[in-house]
Protein backbone atom coordinates (compact mmCIF):
# COMPACT_ATOMS: atom_id res chain seq x y z
CA UNK A 1 0.00 0.00 0.00
CA UNK A 2 1.08 3.47 -0.87
CA UNK A 3 -0.01 6.58 0.60
CA UNK A 4 0.43 10.24 -0.68
CA UNK A 5 -0.37 13.20 1.67
CA UNK A 6 -1.47 16.58 -0.15
CA UNK A 7 -2.24 20.22 1.43
CA UNK A 8 -2.06 23.69 0.32
CA UNK A 9 -0.67 26.81 1.76
CA UNK A 10 -0.28 30.26 1.39
CA UNK A 11 1.33 33.24 3.60
CA UNK A 12 1.10 30.66 5.86
CA UNK A 13 4.10 32.60 8.35
CA UNK A 14 1.46 35.46 7.67
CA UNK A 15 -1.50 34.57 9.29
CA UNK A 16 0.17 32.09 12.20
CA UNK A 17 -0.94 28.56 10.33
CA UNK A 18 -0.03 25.86 11.81
CA UNK A 19 0.88 24.51 8.24
CA UNK A 20 4.39 23.01 9.27
CA UNK A 21 3.05 21.27 12.30
CA UNK A 22 -0.38 20.01 9.89
CA UNK A 23 2.60 18.65 7.67
CA UNK A 24 4.08 17.18 10.14
CA UNK A 25 1.42 15.61 11.81
CA UNK A 26 0.75 13.14 8.83
CA UNK A 27 4.26 12.57 7.85
CA UNK A 28 4.96 8.86 9.38
CA UNK A 29 2.24 7.56 7.44
CA UNK A 30 3.13 8.81 3.69
CA UNK A 31 4.97 7.98 1.35
CA UNK A 32 5.11 11.13 0.26
CA UNK A 33 3.97 14.38 1.32
CA UNK A 34 2.86 17.14 -1.84
CA UNK A 35 2.52 20.89 -0.55
CA UNK A 36 1.12 23.01 -3.28
CA UNK A 37 2.63 26.56 -1.86
CA UNK A 38 1.21 29.63 -3.40
CA UNK A 39 2.77 32.83 -4.76
CA UNK A 40 3.32 34.26 -0.76
CA UNK A 41 4.36 37.44 0.80
CA UNK A 42 6.89 35.92 2.94
CA UNK A 43 8.97 33.20 4.30
CA UNK A 44 6.10 29.72 3.87
CA UNK A 45 8.17 28.34 0.92
CA UNK A 46 11.74 28.29 3.18
CA UNK A 47 9.45 27.23 6.28
CA UNK A 48 8.28 23.88 4.19
CA UNK A 49 11.80 23.56 2.54
CA UNK A 50 13.30 23.45 6.48
CA UNK A 51 11.52 20.36 7.58
CA UNK A 52 13.96 18.81 5.15
CA UNK A 53 12.20 15.58 5.01
CA UNK A 54 12.72 13.18 1.43
CA UNK A 55 9.47 12.73 1.86
CA UNK A 56 8.26 16.35 0.96
CA UNK A 57 7.49 17.04 -2.72
CA UNK A 58 6.92 20.67 -2.87
CA UNK A 59 4.61 22.43 -6.65
CA UNK A 60 5.30 26.48 -6.62
CA UNK A 61 1.89 27.39 -7.65
CA UNK A 62 0.18 30.93 -8.37
CA UNK A 63 -2.73 31.67 -6.80
CA UNK A 64 -6.07 33.14 -9.25
CA UNK A 65 -7.05 36.11 -7.02
CA UNK A 66 -9.83 37.13 -9.66
CA UNK A 67 -11.63 33.98 -8.50
CA UNK A 68 -13.75 35.50 -5.43
CA UNK A 69 -16.86 33.83 -5.57
CA UNK A 70 -17.34 30.97 -3.11
CA UNK A 71 -14.26 30.10 -1.89
CA UNK A 72 -13.37 28.46 -5.59
CA UNK A 73 -9.81 29.59 -5.60
CA UNK A 74 -9.11 26.85 -2.59
CA UNK A 75 -10.87 24.02 -5.24
CA UNK A 76 -8.78 25.13 -7.67
CA UNK A 77 -5.40 25.03 -5.80
CA UNK A 78 -6.44 21.57 -4.06
CA UNK A 79 -6.78 20.04 -6.95
CA UNK A 80 -3.93 20.73 -8.82
CA UNK A 81 -2.00 19.73 -5.15
CA UNK A 82 -4.22 16.39 -5.56
CA UNK A 83 -3.26 15.88 -9.05
CA UNK A 84 0.66 15.88 -8.42
CA UNK A 85 0.40 12.59 -6.25
CA UNK A 86 2.07 9.82 -7.88
CA UNK A 87 0.08 7.69 -10.33
CA UNK A 88 1.24 4.82 -8.16
CA UNK A 89 -0.30 5.53 -4.67
CA UNK A 90 -3.62 4.22 -3.34
CA UNK A 91 -4.54 6.78 -1.18
CA UNK A 92 -4.64 10.42 -1.08
CA UNK A 93 -4.48 11.60 2.73
CA UNK A 94 -5.76 15.63 2.56
CA UNK A 95 -4.74 17.82 5.20
CA UNK A 96 -6.04 21.44 5.49
CA UNK A 97 -2.70 24.34 6.86
CA UNK A 98 -4.31 24.77 9.45
CA UNK A 99 -5.37 20.74 10.61
CA UNK A 100 -3.43 18.67 13.08
CA UNK A 101 -4.01 14.32 13.57
CA UNK A 102 -2.82 12.92 16.73
CA UNK A 103 0.18 10.29 16.66
CA UNK A 104 -2.38 8.55 18.44
CA UNK A 105 -4.74 8.38 15.84
CA UNK A 106 -2.52 7.48 12.85
CA UNK A 107 -2.10 3.67 13.40
CA UNK A 108 -5.55 3.70 13.24
CA UNK A 109 -6.07 5.63 10.03
CA UNK A 110 -3.15 3.50 8.19
CA UNK A 111 -5.16 0.15 9.81
CA UNK A 112 -8.34 1.92 7.69
CA UNK A 113 -6.85 2.47 4.88
CA UNK A 114 -4.97 -1.10 4.58
CA UNK A 115 -8.41 -2.86 5.61
CA UNK A 116 -10.37 -1.46 2.44
CA UNK A 117 -7.82 -1.27 0.19
CA UNK A 118 -8.97 -3.79 -1.85
CA UNK A 119 -12.61 -2.80 -1.25
CA UNK A 120 -13.40 -0.55 -3.90
CA UNK A 121 -16.49 0.14 -2.80
CA UNK A 122 -14.87 2.67 -0.18
CA UNK A 123 -13.99 5.76 -1.95
CA UNK A 124 -12.82 7.93 1.11
CA UNK A 125 -11.81 7.89 5.14
CA UNK A 126 -14.55 10.63 7.78
CA UNK A 127 -13.37 11.50 10.54
CA UNK A 128 -14.28 13.86 13.57
CA UNK A 129 -13.93 17.22 13.06
CA UNK A 130 -13.08 19.55 16.41
CA UNK A 131 -13.27 23.28 15.42
CA UNK A 132 -11.05 25.03 18.01
CA UNK A 133 -12.39 28.39 18.30
CA UNK A 134 -9.61 31.85 19.91
CA UNK A 135 -8.13 29.58 22.06
CA UNK A 136 -6.70 25.97 22.24
CA UNK A 137 -9.43 25.15 25.14
CA UNK A 138 -12.34 25.85 23.25
CA UNK A 139 -14.73 23.97 20.69
CA UNK A 140 -17.54 25.44 18.84
CA UNK A 141 -19.98 23.42 18.87
CA UNK A 142 -23.07 24.57 16.99
CA UNK A 143 -24.45 23.42 13.99
CA UNK A 144 -22.67 25.80 11.94
CA UNK A 145 -19.56 24.21 11.85
CA UNK A 146 -19.06 20.90 10.58
CA UNK A 147 -18.39 17.88 12.49
CA UNK A 148 -17.17 15.35 10.71
CA UNK A 149 -15.49 15.57 6.78
CA UNK A 150 -13.25 13.26 4.56
CA UNK A 151 -9.85 13.76 4.97
CA UNK A 152 -8.48 10.49 3.05
CA UNK A 153 -9.90 9.59 -0.67
CA UNK A 154 -9.04 6.84 -3.31
CA UNK A 155 -6.03 7.95 -5.45
CA UNK A 156 -8.47 8.51 -8.44
CA UNK A 157 -8.79 11.57 -10.48
CA UNK A 158 -12.52 11.69 -11.15
CA UNK A 159 -12.47 12.90 -7.49
CA UNK A 160 -12.41 16.94 -7.04
CA UNK A 161 -12.51 18.88 -4.82
CA UNK A 162 -15.65 20.20 -3.87
CA UNK A 163 -16.66 24.32 -3.15
CA UNK A 164 -14.18 25.84 -1.24
CA UNK A 165 -12.13 22.91 -0.25
CA UNK A 166 -14.47 21.70 2.01
CA UNK A 167 -14.54 18.05 1.03
CA UNK A 168 -14.24 15.93 -2.41
CA UNK A 169 -17.37 14.93 -4.59
CA UNK A 170 -16.55 11.75 -8.05
CA UNK A 171 -18.50 12.92 -11.60
CA UNK A 172 -20.69 15.65 -9.27
CA UNK A 173 -21.71 12.82 -6.21
CA UNK A 174 -20.65 12.50 -2.70
CA UNK A 175 -18.45 9.71 -1.78
CA UNK A 176 -18.99 6.58 -0.72
CA UNK A 177 -16.86 6.55 2.98
CA UNK A 178 -16.57 4.54 5.95
CA UNK A 179 -16.55 6.47 8.98
CA UNK A 180 -12.72 6.12 11.41
CA UNK A 181 -12.80 7.07 15.02
CA UNK A 182 -9.85 9.59 14.65
CA UNK A 183 -9.77 12.93 15.17
CA UNK A 184 -9.06 16.19 12.54
CA UNK A 185 -8.08 19.17 15.27
CA UNK A 186 -8.71 22.18 13.34
CA UNK A 187 -6.75 25.23 14.52
CA UNK A 188 -8.13 28.32 11.88
CA UNK A 189 -10.23 30.35 14.16
CA UNK A 190 -7.34 29.94 16.55
CA UNK A 191 -4.98 33.17 16.70
CA UNK A 192 -4.42 36.44 17.86
CA UNK A 193 -7.29 38.78 17.67
CA UNK A 194 -4.80 41.27 15.43
CA UNK A 195 -3.84 38.38 13.28
CA UNK A 196 -7.41 36.84 12.97
CA UNK A 197 -8.53 40.04 12.02
CA UNK A 198 -6.36 40.36 8.99
CA UNK A 199 -6.73 36.83 7.81
CA UNK A 200 -10.47 36.98 7.75
CA UNK A 201 -10.21 40.35 5.71
CA UNK A 202 -7.83 38.58 2.89
CA UNK A 203 -9.92 35.53 3.46
CA UNK A 204 -13.04 37.10 2.30
CA UNK A 205 -11.89 38.42 -0.41
CA UNK A 206 -12.17 34.46 -1.65
CA UNK A 207 -16.32 34.95 -1.28
CA UNK A 208 -16.55 38.40 -1.81
CA UNK A 209 -16.34 41.78 -3.32
CA UNK A 210 -14.04 44.69 -2.33
CA UNK A 211 -17.51 46.84 -0.96
CA UNK A 212 -18.61 44.26 1.09
CA UNK A 213 -15.38 43.87 2.63
CA UNK A 214 -14.82 47.58 2.98
CA UNK A 215 -18.92 47.44 4.83
CA UNK A 216 -18.00 44.39 6.57
CA UNK A 217 -14.65 43.99 7.84
CA UNK A 218 -12.56 47.58 7.66
CA UNK A 219 -11.92 49.55 10.78
CA UNK A 220 -11.38 47.07 13.42
CA UNK A 221 -7.85 46.13 14.24
CA UNK A 222 -8.91 43.17 16.40
CA UNK A 223 -11.23 40.15 15.88
CA UNK A 224 -13.96 40.41 17.98
CA UNK A 225 -13.99 36.50 19.22
CA UNK A 226 -17.09 37.16 21.40
CA UNK A 227 -19.18 36.92 18.65
CA UNK A 228 -19.65 32.92 18.65
CA UNK A 229 -23.03 31.49 20.11
CA UNK A 230 -21.77 28.24 22.00
CA UNK A 231 -18.67 26.89 22.57
CA UNK A 232 -17.54 23.56 25.11
CA UNK A 233 -14.77 23.54 26.97
CA UNK A 234 -12.01 20.86 25.86
CA UNK A 235 -10.73 18.61 27.76
CA UNK A 236 -8.65 15.97 25.78
CA UNK A 237 -4.77 16.51 24.67
CA UNK A 238 -3.75 18.04 21.87
CA UNK A 239 -1.24 16.28 19.27
CA UNK A 240 2.39 16.32 20.41
CA UNK A 241 3.41 18.43 17.12
CA UNK A 242 1.50 21.44 18.20
CA UNK A 243 2.49 21.66 22.50
CA UNK A 244 5.29 24.02 21.16
CA UNK A 245 3.23 26.40 19.67
CA UNK A 246 0.00 25.74 22.38
CA UNK A 247 3.02 26.98 25.23
CA UNK A 248 3.59 29.93 23.25
CA UNK A 249 0.37 31.37 23.27
CA UNK A 250 0.60 35.15 24.39
CA UNK A 251 -3.20 36.39 24.40
CA UNK A 252 -6.34 35.58 26.10
CA UNK A 253 -10.02 35.07 25.16
CA UNK A 254 -12.85 35.17 27.49
CA UNK A 255 -15.96 33.19 26.65
CA UNK A 256 -19.07 34.78 28.62
CA UNK A 257 -22.25 32.13 27.50
CA UNK A 258 -24.62 34.77 29.20
CA UNK A 259 -23.33 37.01 26.58
CA UNK A 260 -22.90 34.75 23.53
CA UNK A 261 -24.66 35.30 20.19
CA UNK A 262 -28.05 33.83 20.55
CA UNK A 263 -28.94 31.58 17.70
CA UNK A 264 -32.93 31.28 16.62
CA UNK A 265 -34.48 29.43 19.18
CA UNK A 266 -35.43 25.84 16.41
CA UNK A 267 -31.50 26.09 16.18
CA UNK A 268 -30.57 26.33 20.16
CA UNK A 269 -33.63 23.59 20.47
CA UNK A 270 -31.56 21.23 18.00
CA UNK A 271 -28.00 21.90 19.20
CA UNK A 272 -29.27 20.85 23.08
CA UNK A 273 -30.77 17.31 21.65
CA UNK A 274 -27.56 16.80 19.95
CA UNK A 275 -25.49 17.00 22.77
CA UNK A 276 -27.50 15.09 25.04
CA UNK A 277 -28.36 12.20 22.51
CA UNK A 278 -25.05 12.55 20.52
CA UNK A 279 -26.46 12.03 17.12
CA UNK A 280 -26.49 14.55 14.57
CA UNK A 281 -30.43 15.59 13.55
CA UNK A 282 -30.63 16.87 9.99
CA UNK A 283 -27.11 18.16 9.41
CA UNK A 284 -26.07 18.10 5.75
CA UNK A 285 -23.47 15.34 5.00
CA UNK A 286 -21.01 15.72 2.22
CA UNK A 287 -20.53 11.92 2.00
CA UNK A 288 -22.08 8.63 2.76
CA UNK A 289 -21.31 6.18 4.89
CA UNK A 290 -21.49 2.69 3.92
Amino acid sequence: MKVSGFTIVRNGVKFDYPFIESIKSILPIVDEMVVAVGNSEDNTLEKVKEINSPKIKIIETVWDDSLREGGKVLAVETNKAFDAVSPDSDWAFYIQADEVFSEKDLPKIKQAMEQYLDDKRVEGLVFEHLNFYGTYDYIADSRKWMKKEVRVIRNDKTIRSWKDAMSFRKNGRVLNCKYVDALIYHYGWVKSPEIQQKKREEFEKLWHDDEYIEKKLKGNNVFDYSKIDSLTKFTGEHPEVMKERIAKVDWQVNYDPTKAAKPKLKHRFVNTLEKITGKEIGRFKNYKII
